[in-house]
């Protein structure tokens, strides 16, 4: 009995995998999904081809639409950790060695074709009556997060981020969260989705800050805000926006199928310091008082868990610690 479901489980695993870019292809618009998930999975090495096509460079402005009820320090955690990738934060560091800052984290996608990328935050707008419902459709997403306003939409990425109480279709079942190209007024722009994961899918989209769904059931790590759902949604805003910026339209830098490509941090899935491996996060900082675990240093003294960047000057996976 125990190999039946053994090999029934490796069954509907392989088959999962095999058919997951098949059911991603059916999805219109196009978007480039990721699931954490697979951090406990092993992966083939990493190598990311460039596709030739055009990169998201210079000054680009994040705008964010929230979705549902967000408390003021869960918007403070996001806006921090956006504007702790600006250069001009980078000189918060006291305790800590420049290294473990997530300005230098975010300094690895410069090392992609055109230099670096700067983003800056723009407009926010506030969504708590649910204008669409609780249940969201996928072609229901970039009319969201498009309802974030700004002056121009180019070098512009729309963030769409829905609270913990709203049913994102494919939400925890094939994603975390995912950008997707568009078009305002014919100028070509990006919009991105993230959702809270702490009710519906924490042992996915919020892991290693709760028990993984599947694999080694090691203690889940102690969250560096406190908040399990929003520290989580930083680790997959930090995926969807390291892919925005470099594989935009979806002909830049990617591994595999473009429809369902392994992009700058989803190609390196579940590594967030030395030694580690599916299952494990790796080595991590941990605060002395709180018993949090992070790796990065941002603004207003925040802390950050993210994950592991692929670097293409070394073609590996570059964590902070």
């Amino acid at each position: 009995m125990e190999l039946t479901n053994t090999f029934t489980l490796t069954f509907l695993v392989t088959t999962f995998i095999f058919l997951l870019p098949t059911i991603l292809s059916n999805t219109l618009p196009k978007s480039t999904p990721f699931k954490r998930m697979l951090a406990l999975v092993q992966q083939e090495p990493v190598i990311l081809k460039y596709h030739n096509g055009p990169l998201l460079k210079g000054n680009v402005t994040v705008s964010f639409h929230w979705y549902g009820h967000f408390t003021p320090t869960q918007r403070s955690i996001i806006i921090d950790f956006i504007q702790s990738l600006n250069s001009s934060s980078a000189t918060h560091q006291h305790r800590h060695p420049p290294s473990s800052s997530a300005f230098s984290w975010w300094q690895t996608t410069a090392t992609y074709r055109g230099g670096p990328c700067t983003l800056t935050v723009g407009d926010q707008t506030l969504d708590d009556n649910y204008s669409l419902g609780k249940s969201i459709k996928t072609t229901q997403l970039i009319s969201l997060a498009s309802k974030s306003k700004t002056t121009s939409n180019t070098n512009n990425i729309h963030v769409l981020l829905t609270d913990s109480d709203v049913e994102v279709e494919d939400f925890c079942m094939n994603q975390c969260g995912t950008h997707l190209p568009g078009r305002v007024e014919k100028e070509r722009t990006v919009y991105a989705w993230v959702g809270n994961p702490v009710s519906q899918c924490p042992g996915e989209c919020a892991w290693p800050f709760h028990q993984p769904l599947y694999g080694p059931q090691s203690p889940p790590l102690v969250a560096p805000n406190g908040d399990v759902g929003v520290d989580g949604m930083v680790i997959s805003l930090a995926t969807v926006l390291a892919g925005a910026v470099t594989n935009p339209f979806s002909n830049g830098y990617y591994q595999g199928v473009e429809s369902a490509p392994l992009e700058a941090v989803s190609a390196c899935t579940g590594i967030f310091g030395k030694g580690a491996y599916p299952g494990y996060p790796g080595n991590v900082l941990v605060d002395n008082t709180t018993g949090a675990s992070f790796n990065a240093v941002g603004v207003n003294g925040r802390k950050f868990l993210l994950p592991a960047m692929w670097d293409p000057l070394t073609s590996t996976c570059k964590a902070l610690v």
